[in-house]
Formats: structure tokens, sequence, C-alpha cells
């Protein structure tokens, strides 16, 4: 009887492993496949540090973009105090490379949650933000059970309509709150994040909704303060707006995310006249696998790409992408652009790059036409 040899002895490898060799050429490299140029990824990272840091408050990167352990190193030793995260379980692919200061920058409501950052506090630094007395109640009895200290932030709707307070008497009420379970609890301050002005898409937009933001924030650290209760940080910002927050002599500490990736959504943004220009960090490679005299096909699709801030954007000139399923994306090409053949490898920069990144287990690190790492998405899919 003829013996078939296993996947793994095929030496084709798993479909977990890498779809790269380090070494090898970017046109070896399986596809599809998330690249990083690590050239654009140290030159952003340097840059955006340089400008938050000069203003002399602190960088907490947010690594919901990447949920990348090798990236996050990378970012505390550029200089970071430490990550966010918005998940208890996203916290733990970080705690287990040794990152000692997390923020989860998201409410944490239920029993098997809370128990969670309470035993993650064992061995990290550990905060959270609160909106309402029940989770203040939740991550207090489990902090005293676990005989642990957990930061706390209240966190204040400054315009994003989402989660926050948005009234002093709010803030005020959950600051005494927190207080009862002191020394388990420690009020750490103020959660002060405007999503939706991170993708406004002109700087003077932009600068109006943080100094909106701003004011909101004074006045409820002033009514804060009027009750007995000290705020020692206000932390917020993101890839859009970090300029403003660290220029802004209120918050103490900004986090931006996507400056070490950047999609297509970020690059419609007009620039500041005062920040870095931010480079194409991430691309998605893929491989022409059919092509015909109007269109051509390639092998990664809705499974490869996020849609919901819209179509990948081809960095080949002259082509565009026409329309995207499960596992096709259809381009199709201005007239007199050079056609592409079966087997030719081309690039795009995704439309967001956060829920891009959730769809791999491998991000890609490639120098002038070479892979030089290989980076595993550790938290992927840390969703609770």
């Amino acid at each position: 009887m003829t013996h078939h040899p296993s996947i793994s002895e095929s030496g084709l490898g798993n479909w977990h492993d890498a779809p790269a060799v380090i070494g090898a050429s970017v046109d070896a490299i399986d596809t599809p496949a998330l690249l990083i140029e690590l050239d654009a990824f140290e030159r952003n990272l340097a840059e955006v540090h340089a400008v938050i840091q000069t203003a002399g408050i602190a960088v907490r990167s947010h690594a919901k973009a990447h949920k990348c352990p090798d990236i996050a190193l990378r970012q505390i030793h550029a200089g970071a105090v430490g990550i966010c995260v918005q998940k208890a379980s996203e916290a733990e692919a970080f705690i287990e490379v040794g990152v000692k200061n997390i923020l989860i920058t998201n409410q944490v409501v239920g029993v098997r949650k809370v128990e969670r950052v309470a035993r993650l506090a064992a061995h990290a630094h550990m905060g959270l933000c609160v909106d309402n007395i029940v989770q203040v109640h939740q991550i207090g009895a489990a902090a005293r059970r676990h005989r642990v200290a957990v930061d706390v932030y209240i966190e204040q709707d400054v315009g994003g309509a989402r989660c926050g307070v948005t009234t002093n008497a709010a803030a005020i009420e959950l600051a005494e709150a927190i207080a009862t379970y002191s020394p388990s609890l420690v009020f750490a301050g103020l959660h002060a994040y405007y999503g939706p002005a991170q993708h406004m898409r002109k700087p003077e937009e932009r600068l109006q909704a943080i100094r909106s933001a701003c004011d909101k924030v004074k006045d409820m650290v002033s009514a804060l303060n009027a009750a007995g209760y000290e705020v020692n940080a206000i932390t917020g910002g993101g890839t859009g707006t970090y300029p403003i927050e660290a220029e802004s002599g209120l918050y103490t500490e900004v986090q931006p995310g996507s400056y070490v990736l950047m999609d297509n959504d970020y690059h419609k943004n007009s620039p500041d006249d005062e920040a870095p220009e931010l480079l194409p960090v991430l691309h998605a490679l893929c491989t022409v696998i059919s092509v015909s005299p109007t269109h051509a096909v390639l092998d990664g699709g809705l499974k490869c790409f996020a849609m919901d801030s819209g179509l990948p954007r081809m960095t080949l000139r002259g082509w565009s992408v026409k329309g995207i399923s499960d596992e096709h994306t259809t381009i199709i090409s201005e007239p007199g652009t050079p056609p592409l053949k079966v087997g030719d490898k081309v690039r795009l920069i995704p439309g967001h790059c956060d829920p891009t990144v959730n769809l791999h287990d491998w991000l890609v690190a490639v120098r002038n036409g070479k892979v030089e790492e290989l980076w595993p998405v550790s938290a992927r899919g840390a969703l609770f």
C-alpha cells in the first residue's frame, strides 16, 4: 500500500504557517498576505513619537490597530509608556511577551471579564474605563478578591456619541463609587477620546472638534476638583488628531494606533501643517489569478481586506478596484495601461487597517524587496 506523507511531512507546511521565509524576495511570498514596509514603519514611529514627546507628554500606543506584540515592543522601545487595548483577552497576548503597562480603553462588563482583568493586574499595571456604576462595583469586587490594584479612568463623551458620561454629576458619582473600593481601585483620571474627529478631512475641522472636546474636559476636571477628586491624567487622541491633543496643555498622554500602519481612509485626510506626513506601511500583497480583455482577478477578497471604510486602493498606476467578493478582487485598468499577467503580484492599501489585520495570522516585514522578519498577529480574534 502506497504511503502518502502527511501535510507536515511533505514539506509544504501547515495552513497556519507564515506565508514567507526570512531572506526570500517579496515575489516569493505566498498570497494573500499583509506586508509591513519597515522603512516607512520606522519613520512613522520615530516622527509621531518625536512630536508627542517634544510636547512633554506621554505616548501610549493603541495596539488594537495591529494586535501584534512585535510592534508593541518596538513602540515601547521608542518611548511609549505602555499600550492601549480594547479587550481583556487582547491584553493577555501582550502581557505574555512582557508588556507591563496596559490600559483597556473600553467598558469591561461581566463577571468573567472583570475576573480576567483582576488576574492580569497581578502581572502588569492594568487600567480600564468606566461610565456606569455597575462596572465600578464589578471590577471593585474582583480587584478586592484578588488583592490587586486597578487604575480606573472615567470615560467622558467629548463628541463621539458612543461610550462615556456627559454630565459632571455623573462623573462625580463615579469618582465617589471608585473611592469606596480604595486601594483596590485607583481613580486615575479621564479618558477623553473623540473617535469621529480622527477622520474629519480638513485640519481646521479636526482642530475645532478637539478644541470643543478640550473645553468639555476642562469643565469636568474643574467639577471633579471642586468635589475633592484630583484628576492626575487625561488620555485620548488618535492618529488623526494627536498633534492637537499634544499641544493642548491639557492631555497628559495620547493614544495613536494606526500611525504605524496607515490605511487608505487616513490618507484621505488633508495633513496638518505641523504634523509629519505619514507613509503607507501596511500593504496587502495579492496574486493575479485570472485575466481577461476587460479586467483581472486577484486571489484576495473580503476575507483579506476589511471593507467598512471602502475599497482598498491599488498602488499600481492605472489600475483600480472594481469589486470584491469573498475570495476575489476584480480590478480594471485605464486605457493604455500595461496589462497584467497571471502570476503577477500586486499591492493594495486597505481601507481600514485595524479590522484588516484581524483577518490575518502574520505580518510579513519587508525591506528593499526582501523579507526581513515575520510577526505573528498574536491577539487576532481576541474579542472578549
